[in-house]
């Protein structure tokens, strides 16, 4: 069987949790020899679920059990990025005996959404560090693109040093924030929940229930990382993703055996090649680190007082459009791979997937940063004024596509209608 449609034992997701079940029928990844990026389980109906509180005798009946409505959808990404993805079928919403909350992708939760992006900071959550800090770093190279472009579109507002001192220490510091974003990105990637998160909890509900007895499934028990708000690097407090009425102590808080390290600078040789080496997601955060290393050699090379003594034009070549070309790429792959990592097939693209669209505009975004040096080699007026455009549409792309993250880092449990008839 290819590598794509079955879990190693040691990293299926949701092992230890009794109460849902792996449908084997829907493990998928994009690639047959790397580790697959999504999944399905299906709660398992049972009068007395793991996530729901001791009854009685008497009130058994009143325990809602009717969960054959209700899916989770497991990826690599939302895994990482400390995502729970609850499915609910419509078909049968009608006759369940739970409350599902409202699909996040209704207005209403769109908006509020919007509003948690200007009023709320969870920056213990390395997730939401990653966002911030690619959205900081794109704004400072829009900036950037403007002091490059705006004296070929409007000489009238070149001021003297404009390109120089304007863009050279913007490029630097845009390749800074870069470098420091894509640490980031490698550490979120080395800290997924080995074990997946379920994230969710099945309780009984009587208030504002139309019904007796209607149950009602809430955000509960995660155990990622960022479930820990007194710092980014531990794991999260005792006692949280722990199932009401149910204890395992052969397995901690963050779904590892006891011993283990829940948080890690640099995963072990063993990790490296049993799972991070087939993982997508992985490797797709390693072209983004080396190619933002790369990069910022040009961003160094950027600033006043080295630029301007870059000669003969082998040196400037060699120190400063070269790295621009080799980090550019690096972005350009990072941005493929992320795509293809929501995806069902390769070739199939998944359009109502948030994680696809930050791909597709860091896709855009690298294109644009790897055309900038292309043309910048030469000396002619049209190559100048399309490396300074490259870089313009660029910057903006990967604007668009940081802010898109940014909303996604805050939707730690989105809700959507299954598209499939029961």
């Amino acid at each position: 069987m290819s590598r794509n449609k079955v879990f190693n034992p040691e990293r299926e997701p949701l092992r230890n949790r009794p109460d849902v079940q792996l449908n084997k029928h829907k493990i998928h990844g994009p690639i047959s020899f790397l580790n697959p990026t999504q999944a399905h389980y299906d709660h398992v109906p049972s009068a007395k679920s793991s996530t729901a509180p001791e009854t009685s005798a008497e009130d058994a009946t009143e325990q809602p059990t009717d969960t054959s409505n209700l899916g989770y959808k497991w990826t690599s990404r939302d895994n990482r990025k400390g995502r729970h993805a609850l499915v609910v079928k419509p078909s049968e919403a009608a006759d369940a005996k739970y409350a599902a909350p409202p699909p996040t992708t209704s207005l209403k939760e769109i908006t509020r959404t919007i509003g948690r992006m200007l009023c709320y900071y969870p920056v213990w959550d390395v997730s939401y560090l990653v966002a911030v800090v690619f959205t900081w770093g794109s704004v400072i190279w829009v900036i950037n693109a403007f002091f490059a472009f705006l004296p070929f579109t409007n000489p009238s507002t070149e001021f003297p040093g404009e390109t120089l001192y304007g863009g050279g220490i913007t490029a630097f510091i845009g390749a800074t924030v870069f470098e420091i974003g894509s640490v980031l990105l490698m550490l979120e990637a080395v800290n997924e929940n080995r074990a997946g998160c379920f994230g969710w909890a099945l309780e009984r509900a009587y208030e504002g229930c139309v019904e007796h007895g209607v149950g009602r499934v809430k955000p509960d028990g995660c155990t990622h990382h960022h479930g820990n708000r007194g710092n980014l690097v531990g794991k999260p407090p005792q006692g949280e993703g722990v199932a009401v009425g149910e204890k395992n102590p052969t397995v901690s808080t963050d779904g590892m055996s006891p011993g283990d390290k829940s948080w890690v600078w640099w995963p072990s040789w063993h990790e490296l090649r049993t799972h991070s080496f087939h993982d997508l997601g992985f490797i797709a955060c390693s072209a983004q680190m080396f190619g933002a290393t790369v990069f910022w050699i040009s961003g160094f090379t950027a600033l006043p007082g080295i630029y301007d003594h870059l000669s003969p034009v082998s040196v400037l070549n060699g120190v400063y459009w070269v790295p621009q070309v080799v980090g550019g790429t690096g972005f350009v792959v990072s941005g493929t791979l992320f795509m293809i990592e929501t995806q069902k097939h390769w070739w199939q693209p998944a359009f109502g997937v948030l994680g696809w669209h930050i791909g597709l505009w860091n896709l855009i975004g690298g294109i644009g940063f790897t055309l900038c040096p292309i043309f910048g080699f030469g000396t002619a007026y049209w190559r100048e004024y399309q490396a300074s455009c490259s870089t313009f549409w660029g910057s903006w792309a990967f604007l668009i596509g940081s802010v898109i993250q940014l909303y996604e880092s805050l939707v730690k449990h989105p809700v959507e209608m299954s598209r499939e008839q029961s």
